[in-house]
């Protein structure tokens, strides 16, 4: 759309801003594609979004509530005071070759980006800069709060931002997210989880010669695994339970001291996953009395579900529609046929509409840590079109597009959308007002108390090893230009 087509010219302005620097933006997404970062050891993406930040103006804190690879941006004074959030992690062995219509690792075994965390962050970047600079240029007044949240994919970061005050002085928010399509929703759209670690604790022993003289931690895993799969039977249909054993012993013949389960405990609200991840320690407790060992618990992570404001989820309608879809090349619909072909889905190639705003919307099984931002002010969660429809997320198919033409066309209209969004608060303030009156209504009288215990500290060293082990090989790969926005 021609920007400069009855908007508003602090919109006009941005957009213009944005269309200058799609190469920035799209440098910026693919640099943390081939980053490939892990929760928690984002260090080169945070590196790089802070410092672009910086140099545009912002006012840049790193390390905020003991993430060293969270950060807050800030510019402006006064209100209304907007946030918008985002992350920029991967996901362990889900390297993929961006392009290509195959399973293709781009370092074997690797990390890799197979949601498009990494086009969040370029979209939050470009839009923000964006926004600043119409702000600066049409007096708009208010604070702009830019969050980098780490470890999205192992529900980590916001809970603590929201708990340690971060959002206190928030009005409004909004997150931006990547999708096969160009929407938004509102009402309740995610469940909430309990991301634990139980570590049992027993005594080694030779497993042949005198495996009386041990207590088997592995045992105590195992029996609780055993536990909850009988509990089944009895957890409400929306309840779901999942795990991995992260530390199972060294060899056979000595009998685990120590042995790992971390379980994901979901429901569709709060107080149901509080009670599924309770009924879980107490299954814990029972496996290691049966096993004479010892169990520990460590809630690393605890989340809200993810709702959607309907006054929020408006305004960013209108910029969806202003804004409108990107237009696709010949080859770039047969690229993401040619993907859902090999991944089992109806190939429908890539959307040519928007979305529309139905609500409340269908909330799924699967949740965000941005829900407690969503529990803690009115927010709206931008969907932009740089990945593909039906591919399921986590899947090497959701790899393909990530550093290509489409994430980068997905980007610029995402981009376009949500620095529009703010600018909504900014120019109207009397927005902010509505949307939080819509908020208290939407709540019902519903009390938000953060799930992670209040002396819980970040797990910072999630993820470290693993990372370490691949990032040599995938410095190989990173991206030799630097994203310049001007």
């Amino acid at each position: 759309m021609d920007a400069s087509t009855n908007i508003r010219p602090d919109k006009a302005f941005a957009f213009e801003v944005i269309e200058k620097n799609t190469r920035a933006i799209a440098t910026l997404g693919d640099a943390i594609f081939y980053f490939a970062e892990l929760g928690m050891q984002e260090h080169e993406s945070a590196r790089l979004m802070t410092e672009i930040l910086a140099e545009a103006g912002f006012t840049v804190e790193r390390g905020i509530s003991g993430f060293p690879t969270g950060f807050l941006a800030t510019c402006g004074s006064g209100t209304p005071v907007v946030a918008m959030h985002t992350e920029y992690d991967a996901n362990p062995n889900n390297s993929q070759a961006a392009g290509v219509a195959e399973h293709k690792a781009i370092v074997d075994g690797a990390p890799g980006h197979c949601e498009g965390h990494n086009v969040n962050a370029a979209v939050m970047v470009a839009a923000a800069i964006a926004a600043k600079r119409a702000m600066d240029k049409h007096g708009l007044k208010g604070t702009l709060k830019v969050f980098g949240a780490p470890a999205e994919e192992q529900l980590v970061s916001r809970p603590y931002y929201v708990r340690d005050g971060l959002f206190a002085d928030v009005d409004v928010a909004f997150h931006d997210h990547i999708a096969g399509e160009f929407k938004t929703e509102y009402g309740l759209l995610q469940t909430a989880a309990v991301n634990s670690r139980f570590t049992f604790r027993g005594e080694t022993a030779h497993s042949s010669m005198s495996p009386w003289q041990g207590r088997d931690a592995l045992d105590g895993v195992v029996l609780m695994d055993m536990g909850l799969a009988q509990y089944r039977e009895h957890m409400r249909p929306t309840m779901r339970a999942h795990r991995v054993i992260t530390d199972g012993g060294d060899q056979p013949n000595v009998i685990p001291a120590k042995a790992t389960v971390w379980w994901c405990f979901r429901d569709v609200d709060a107080d149901g996953a509080r009670a599924l991840f309770e009924q879980g320690r107490r299954i814990a407790q029972g496996a290691a009395m049966m096993t004479n060992t010892e169990v520990e618990v460590e809630v690393m992570s605890a989340v809200w579900p993810t709702r959607g404001n309907q006054v929020m989820a408006e305004i960013v309608q209108r910029n969806i529609e202003l804004v409108g879809m990107p237009a696709w090349t010949a080859d770039e619909v047969a690229l993401a046929r040619a993907v859902q072909e090999k991944a089992g889905v109806k190939p429908v190639g890539l959307a040519t509409q928007i979305g529309r705003l139905d609500g409340p919307g269908r909330q799924i099984a699967a949740s965000n840590d941005c829900g407690d931002v969503s529990w803690a002010v009115p927010m709206a969660r931008l969907q932009f079109p740089s990945n593909l429809p039906h591919v399921n997320y986590h899947h090497w198919g959701a790899g393909v597009t990530l550093a290509t033409s489409i994430a980068h066309k997905g980007a610029v209209v995402g981009a376009k959308a949500l620095a529009a969004s703010v600018l909504d608060i900014f120019a109207e303030p009397a927005l902010a007002e509505r949307a939080k009156a819509k908020f208290k209504e939407e709540l019902g009288g519903k009390v938000y108390r953060p799930l992670i215990p209040a002396d819980q500290k970040p797990p910072v060293e999630l993820n470290h090893a693993l990372m370490e082990r691949f990032r040599p090989a995938m410095r190989a790969h990173y991206v030799a230009e630097r994203p310049r926005f001007v």
